[in-house]
């Protein structure tokens, strides 16, 4: 008998619509990622593009538990020396709510030459619209 070994071009790439209205970030992240790999579906590989588009609605909208708003920092680094800066939580939602999901997903997919590469199939949108209509998403429940 031969295992069945998935390639990524027999794999059919689906779209899927995420309304985060009112949901937790983290486990939000975590089901959008397992999405984007393909681990949700039973031809899973772990070499092969098996995941699907994912995009996510009313970004603004998320929710963190306890007192995350005031005490999550997100931190980059310029590059220059002493180039390091960090921002709250609640002020990167006042400025780009699609980061933090963004992070949260980037965050939680494996660390190799696949990370950018599922980065990029999330979109990921303030408000109830999106520019996808033409790909026919699914909704999907979180």
């Amino acid at each position: 008998m031969k295992t069945y070994m998935a390639r990524s071009e027999d794999i059919q790439k689906k779209w899927h619509v995420v309304n985060a209205e009112g949901k937790i970030v983290g486990r939000l992240a975590t089901k959008v990622a397992t999405i984007l790999r393909g681990k949700d579906k039973p031809q899973f590989t772990p070499h092969a593009d098996c995941g699907d588009f994912v995009i996510v609605v009313n970004a603004e909208k998320v929710n963190f538990s306890g007192k995350k708003w005031i005490q999550k920092t997100y931190y980059r680094h310029t590059g220059y020396p002493g180039g390091l800066r960090s921002i709250t939580a609640d002020k990167l939602l006042e400025k780009k709510p699609e980061e933090i999901i963004k992070k949260a997903v980037w965050g939680m997919l494996p660390k190799n030459k696949w990370q950018k590469k599922l980065i990029q199939r999330l979109k990921v949108y303030t408000g109830d619209e999106h520019p996808h209509e033409a790909q026919s998403p699914e909704v999907l429940e979180v």
